[in-house]
């Protein structure tokens, strides 16, 4: 069991490094910035803000912690207004961490069962997995389009030597 703890640990701190990496580089937009597309191939951060949270309830919430798929992907990219950046970000705060109790909480069984999702089959772990891998992906995306856009540099990893060697 020391190893599904150590995964679910890893999940939980990666999980939390994004959302603190969201909340760095959201401080510099403002809540009209935040529905600006820049194009129509590219979303706002606002759509990838409800995209995460729709992502993260349909496999984390509905899938591995056993509730109803509610989803409605198309609408996290065709909403252009609504919600300002707060509660943007604050919706999607309770979204992670409702996920991260259903991680802290799940059983071997469940993170070792079989299930579909969005149209794909995996166990739990790749439930997990997914979630990780995806917050990550549109994280990164986040940080480009406010470094691009404030020609400023988010500072991450102030404070931490990212040259130092492994010993």
């Amino acid at each position: 069991m020391e190893w599904i703890m150590s995964i679910k640990e890893n999940a939980r701190y990666r999980m939390l490094e994004s959302v603190r990496m969201i909340d760095k580089s959201l401080v510099l937009i403002s809540d009209e910035e935040m529905w600006h597309k820049p194009n129509s191939k590219l979303n706002s951060l606002a759509n990838l803000l409800l995209h995460l949270s729709g992502n993260i309830r349909q496999y984390i919430i509905s899938s591995l912690g056993e509730n109803a798929d509610l989803r409605e992907r198309d609408k996290e990219f065709t909403v252009t207004s609504g919600k300002g950046k707060q509660e943007l970000l604050q919706d999607f705060k309770d979204t992670v961490q409702e996920a991260l109790d259903i991680i802290s909480n799940c059983t071997e069984e469940q993170l070792l069962r079989k299930r579909e999702v969005q149209g794909f089959r995996m166990d739990g772990m790749g439930v997990v997995l997914h979630v990780v891998e995806h917050l990550s992906y549109h994280t990164g995306q986040i940080a480009f389009w406010v470094k691009y856009n404030k020609e400023k540099d988010l500072g991450f990893y102030e404070g931490h030597d990212l040259n130092r060697l492994n010993s």
